[in-house]
């Protein structure tokens, strides 16, 4: 009888780019210890350039055999398909495979963090921070979406639910916008999970309706299971 050989864990530096920081760690398989997690400044100044620079000085102790790099905007086929909105220029374009010496993938930042909270069926993650992210992890697929800024009330869902609607609108009517933008994408679409993250999270009072709280550490592990889990969602 033969036996089938257990696949091989690829080490993966996974990185979370975010406005205000980056955020870095190699994920080890869940019967291990927690690793560290590492970060460093971005800001309006960061270059894709200078964030790979100041990943392999931080790194140099650490041993991963390839990155994924959690990014704050559009991704498609790999490659980055918009500037970001709070960092510096030159991303579209970056030759990230070149200047790591070793193979990348890139993923949008919301899902990266849905993939490290899927647990099965239809799920939908909203990112409550500065802005909106979003995206669905369905059997086999992940599907990132732009829906920040489609029409709301009188201005875009970002403009209610993120950073600038709760200092327009106060917590109370924040929270109840909040509930409102989950009920309708929710029924729109047809979703059997829904997991909240990002860090204005932390200013609701209850969980809406069927709703459940991520964590952070999900990001890293959905960048994890981008290498290491090859039967399950890809992009």
């Amino acid at each position: 009888m033969t036996r089938k050989r257990k696949p091989v864990e690829v080490k993966v530096l996974v990185v979370d780019i975010g406005g205000t920081h980056v955020k870095f760690q190699v994920p080890l398989p869940p019967d291990q210890d927690q690793p560290e997690r590492r970060a460093f400044d971005s800001g309006s100044e960061l270059s894709p350039g200078s964030m790979v620079e100041q990943l392999l000085a931080q790194t140099q102790d650490w041993e991963f055999e390839a990155v994924t790099l959690g990014y704050p905007g559009p991704v498609g086929d790999n490659r980055i398909l918009a500037e970001p909105a709070n960092l510096g220029p030159g991303w579209v374009d970056f030759d990230f495979g070149a200047a790591f010496g070793k193979p990348v993938r890139l993923i949008n930042d919301a899902a990266m963090q849905a993939l490290g909270s899927y647990q099965g069926g239809k799920l939908l993650f909203l990112g409550l921070g500065t802005g909106l992210g979003t995206a669905m992890v369905f059997p086999q697929q992940i599907v990132p979406l732009e829906l920040a800024h489609l029409p709301f009330r009188k201005a875009t869902f970002e403009d209610y639910v993120g950073l600038r609607g709760l200092e327009k609108y106060g917590k109370k009517k924040w929270r109840k916008r909040v509930s409102e933008v989950i009920g309708l994408l929710r029924a729109a679409l047809v979703a059997d999970d829904v997991v909240l993250g990002g860090g204005q999270t932390k200013k609701l009072k209850e969980l809406p309706e069927g709703c459940r709280l991520g964590d952070n550490a999900n990001a890293f592990l959905g960048g994890y299971r981008l290498w290491n889990e090859p039967q399950g969602p890809r992009l």
